[in-house]
């Protein structure tokens, strides 16, 4: 059954804005799995410019669901994700520059080092994540890397969908959310987990969890900005309800 997996970041990049106390993350993770969350999403980055180190402890101390740490693949974040043993790992691209993350990891061209991070993560236990494009050799270099688990970035896909009228049916559209379909395709062939994540929203999440065999979405700041103004409890379940109608439909039509 598909599973929602809710980024929290937003929720400490407010806090940081004042670099204050509140509103807390773990707050958020409560209310989050209140709404019906399955798992809670943090990026410690290396700048720490939203969740800090602590609140990973305390995340993973007080939490009840799955928490799923999304770092860059260096020596620093292995050895916190070896101490703290969240229950996945994602290994994301990092740039001091961006915004948000704003494309998959290259494996390919760094596959001996991700593939040794990869096996550190194991060794201690923690399941590994990577996040990357729709892209055959991506995939290819992951499987061979050791990953899990695939998360296939849906930006392009979700960029499309808003730039050519939120028209599913777009064909912009339907060759983005093709290529999703066929790494994940791929992902399964290898063995690994198909998920799925970024720049999804209340509006495009549909079609990309109505594909076969994808096993949980990431999301965060849709989420987080519907919160503002039906708080995030309520935005959760929403995203929920929206993912799980689509997965069934997906599920009869397959």
């Amino acid at each position: 059954m598909i599973e929602l997996g809710v980024n929290i970041d937003h929720v400490a990049t407010l806090r940081q804005a004042r670099r204050t106390y509140e509103p807390d993350p773990v707050w958020a993770a409560v209310e989050a799995h209140l709404g019906g969350a399955d798992g809670i999403t943090v990026h410690l980055r290396e700048d720490r410019r939203h969740i800090q180190d602590l609140d990973v402890r305390r995340l993973r101390d007080l939490t009840h669901i799955k928490l799923n740490l999304e770092m860059a693949a260096t020596d620093e974040m292995i050895a916190i994700a070896v101490d703290i043993r969240p229950e996945m790992a994602m290994l994301v691209p990092e740039g001091r520059h961006e915004i948000t993350t704003e494309g998959g990891l290259d494996i390919a061209c760094q596959e001996a080092a991700i593939t040794a991070a990869i096996a550190r993560l194991r060794d201690a236990g923690v399941m590994t994540s990577v996040f990357i494009d729709a892209d055959t050799a991506q995939v290819q270099a992951a499987a061979r890397a050791g990953a899990a688990v695939c998360e296939i970035h849906t930006g392009p896909y979700a960029h499309a969908f808003h730039l050519h009228g939120r028209d599913a049916e777009s064909a912009a559209v339907l060759r983005e959310l093709s290529k999703i379909r066929s790494a994940g395709e791929l992902v399964r062939q290898h063995g690994m987990r198909f998920n799925a994540g970024h720049a999804l929203n209340y509006f495009n999440v549909q079609p990309v969890a109505a594909l076969a065999g994808i096993r949980e979405l990431h999301i965060g700041h849709a989420i987080v900005s519907r919160a503002l103004f039906v708080g995030l409890r309520e935005a959760v379940a929403e995203m929920k309800r929206l993912i799980r109608e689509a997965a069934a439909r997906g599920s009869r039509g397959s």
